[in-house]
């Protein structure tokens, strides 16, 4: 006996979006890149990591993280350890710098052995600032200023007390940076003063050494 086939098509259910690309979908939330710019693979980890964060019901931050997006991530490999650089868009810093601590504790245990680091974006204008239609240039926007601020963001949560310049016999210059005392027992701060070094380093190229003044 012949068995006979229906003409119309079978229906089939359209898949589900499956949790983890919904997830992904939402972490990408938290990248803001310029258009056209795909974001990398460790961006995109550090977007998953703050959207964990944000939606895990117990976490005390996760109402200051939901205005937190990033601007860019790289890794800096050194010889104990990897640092991970996080940039911000300057504009929500001050989201950033309200949580700076915890934020930094919750990222590190994310990213297990590995220090972070945050690092606000800020935009250098050169000695042909007029040229961009501007009559005075914002001493925030100088070479000097920028770096002076990198500096900063680097240390934090910990504050600078005082800088002094070293001159080598070869002209070289090298900073050195005291930091409060009373931050010497946060954060394993001490642990990361060669990690402070290597990450100005990398984003200003000059030297520095950080240090606790001794009393």
């Amino acid at each position: 006996s012949s068995r006979l086939r229906s003409s119309h098509p079978v229906s089939r259910p359209l898949p589900r979006p499956t949790p983890t690309s919904s997830a992904m979908i939402n972490a990408r939330k938290k990248i803001i890149k310029d258009k056209g710019v795909a974001p990398t693979d460790l961006e995109e980890e550090v977007a998953k990591a703050l959207f964990d964060i944000e939606v895990t019901p117990s976490s005390d931050i996760k109402a200051d993280v939901r205005d937190i997006c990033i601007s860019g991530a790289q890794e800096l490999d050194m010889k104990t350890r990897t640092a991970v650089i996080i940039h911000f868009p300057y504009r929500i810093w001050k989201h950033v710098r309200k949580i700076h601590g915890r934020l930094v504790r919750e990222m590190e245990k994310k990213f297990s052995k590995k220090h972070v680091v945050f690092i606000a974006q800020r935009t250098m204008l050169d000695k042909n600032f007029k040229r961009k239609g501007l009559q005075v240039r914002p001493r925030s926007r100088t070479l000097t200023a920028v770096h002076e601020a990198i500096l900063e963001d680097v240390v934090a949560p910990s504050e600078i007390a005082g800088k002094r310049t070293r001159i080598g016999v070869d002209g070289s210059k090298v900073m050195k940076i005291m930091l409060d005392p009373k931050d010497k027992d946060k954060e394993n701060v001490e642990a990361k003063m060669s990690t402070f070094s290597a990450v100005y380093k990398k984003l200003t190229n000059k030297e520095a050494q950080f240090v606790f003044p001794t009393a």
